[in-house]
């Protein structure tokens, strides 16, 4: 989608036969016109019509998954490298159901998705037929829009459009419900009929006025900070941002989605803020006097007391929804704008001002007040396994995760230095992300290599879909950081329960992690002790075709620094040594 792109659209034709064609038939066609390479799916009774459609085509795959969340998944993590639209499929009633949290995900961290659910026929619509369920209304308030089809002959129009609108403007999830009548029905096909969304008209080009006083906002600042998020990724913008802190000098943190927008091996990189960010990140942006806000949404996670969040100091905020702008923080100077544009207009006149002081504090600061975590004996601390990775893995490989402590793990002690080589659920944090959204982004990418860093009650979510990377020969690979713990639950409870367990602990009966991928047709290894580590993953990482790589840790780690929900930087945990 460029900026001159309109909100109406011509659907290209690839049929010129004047012959009645299927509805199934018509919704594969469509999807070939869309450029739709890959599929994640799993059959049933109202969408087989659409799979056998399929097969009928060598220019689309369908993945099978081994469940629906994990179509969802893959699906996301397939657009999250790429930049184009995952889609995903299901049948109708639980398989609907299933896409659920992959499509809020998809939602909650802006991902371009499209969903196609099969439905039952029309004529039992509402009659609480077998395997009924309105996922259409379930999913009105977690896409951009969803579309029940009830013309055969709007499909064309229809996928045109949610194509067109899951990946305009600010990305996210649009859904498709298709009753199996429809599928049925015979029709003769306009693929060239136009779609029409008037009332739809994302603003792509930063207003000149507003830029000049971002600019102005720049060069007068003594302690400006660049907050950027996963707006920088969706809009292919990560070479303006780097020029503009080139020209600047300005430091630059990310949110957990910013990760790799900025390369994090410069010196001018505070890496995280937020929650589990860096002391440095937090503290520049407590002090800072000019905040310049990137492609983000001022997120709790972040922001902890949004009343106390970098108040000393103005706020540019550049985002293409104008439904963020002012949402959680008041701006100084905001800007509705394609954040690609937005930098190419701000880089032609933007200045740096005196920031000398600013820079030897922040110097400072990552000398004296760096990430740190305490070596004990021979326990092999996840941190080492993160570092490690980041030191042997190519500099382009892909690094999806779950959701816990290893995934906070991962966002602070591996290096990233690439966009789009994150692949994370950071909104809605669902675990059992990690393996789906690997084998998405291997698919997406074979000749880089993909590496799941997960956790053991996480992996144990979605593991099955080992056995998807293995019937469809994807080599997307796993490191399970095993503490027998749900980690992040385990460390709350550690800071503020008293150390209380409840239910934490799924270390009895011991999950033989080895067993079950081996069973899977997947090679496995396991690692013990800190001395094995290295070859473990240099293993891993030599082997073509999925791995599990088990790496057993210490439960009584915790992710530090920490900020306590709503807290400030007062209340900031930080190791004690």
């Amino acid at each position: 989608m460029t900026k001159k792109q309109s909100s109406e659209g011509l659907i290209s034709a690839r049929r010129s036969e004047n012959e009645p064609m299927r509805g199934c038939e018509i919704i594969r066609e469509s999807l070939v016109n869309q450029g739709v390479k890959h599929i994640f799916g799993y059959p049933g009774g109202a969408s087989m019509e659409i799979h056998h459609a399929l097969n009928k085509t060598d220019k689309i795959q369908l993945i099978l998954t081994r469940h629906e969340q994990g179509a969802a998944f893959a699906a996301g993590g397939y657009a999250r490298v790429t930049g184009e639209v995952g889609v995903c499929m299901a049948t109708s009633g639980p398989g609907a159901t299933n896409l659920i949290t992959g499509i809020q995900d998809a939602m909650m961290d802006s991902i371009p998705l499209v969903a196609i659910t099969g439905q039952v026929p029309t004529s039992v619509i509402g009659m609480d037929a077998f395997q009924e369920s309105d996922i259409v209304g379930a999913t009105k308030q977690m896409t951009k829009h969803n579309y029940l089809i009830q013309d055969i002959d709007s499909i064309p129009e229809i996928f045109a459009e949610a194509f067109y609108l899951a990946k305009s403007g600010r990305p996210g999830a649009v859904l498709i419900d298709i009753p199996k009548d429809i599928q049925q029905s015979y029709t003769i096909p306009n693929f060239s009929r136009k779609y029409k969304r008037p009332g739809y008209q994302p603003n792509y080009e930063a207003n000149p006025r507003q830029i000049k006083q971002a600019a102005k906002a720049i060069k007068q600042a003594r302690k400006p900070v660049i907050y950027c998020g996963g707006g920088v990724i969706s809009s292919n913008a990560s070479e303006e941002l780097v020029k503009l802190v080139e020209k600047t000098g300005i430091p630059v943190t990310t949110t957990m989605t910013g990760l790799g927008s900025y390369p994090e091996d410069r010196d001018n990189a505070l890496h995280m803020l937020g929650m589990h960010g860096t002391e440095y990140a937090n503290l520049a942006v407590s002090q800072a006097d000019l905040l310049i806000a990137l492609g983000v949404r001022f997120d709790d996670r972040v922001t902890g007391k949004v009343s106390e969040f970098a108040k000393h100091g103005k706020i540019i905020h550049v985002d293409i929804d104008p439904a963020e702008i002012n949402k959680n923080k008041l701006a100084d100077i905001p800007i509705t704008s394609d954040l690609k544009e937005a930098l190419i207009k701000l880089n032609e006149t933007v200045e740096p001002g005196d920031y000398e002081r600013w820079l030897e504090q922040i110097a400072e600061w990552k000398k004296n007040r760096p990430l740190r975590y305490k070596s004990s004996g021979e326990k092999i601390q996840p941190q080492a396994v993160c570092e490690k990775l980041s030191e042997l893995a190519p500099d382009d490989a892909i690094i999806s995760t779950g959701v816990g402590q290893h995934q906070v793990f991962t966002a602070l002690h591996y290096t990233f230095k690439h966009p789009r080589t994150w692949v994370s659920s950071c909104g809605l944090g669902s675990m059992g992300f990690g393996l789906p959204a690997a084998i998405g982004a291997k698919l997406a990418c074979p000749d880089r290599e993909v590496i799941n860093v997960d956790g053991d009650g996480s992996f144990m979510m979605n593991q099955q879909e080992l056995a998807a990377a293995v019937q469809h020969s994807i080599g997307a690979k796993t490191i399970i950081l095993n503490n027998h713990h749900l980690g992040m639950v385990v460390q709350w409870e550690d800071r503020f329960y008293g150390g209380d367990r409840g239910d934490t602990y799924i270390g009895e009966p011991a999950v033989d992690f080895l067993k079950i991928s081996e069973g899977m047709g997947v090679k496995a290894a396991r690692v013990t002790e800190k001395s094995e580590l290295e070859a473990g993953i240099k293993q891993l990482l030599d082997h073509d075709g999925p791995f599990v790589l088990e790496v057993v840790v210490s439960y009584e780690e915790h992710v530090l620094p920490m900020i306590p929900s709503n807290g400030t930087i007062d209340d900031m945990i930080v190791p004690d040594f």
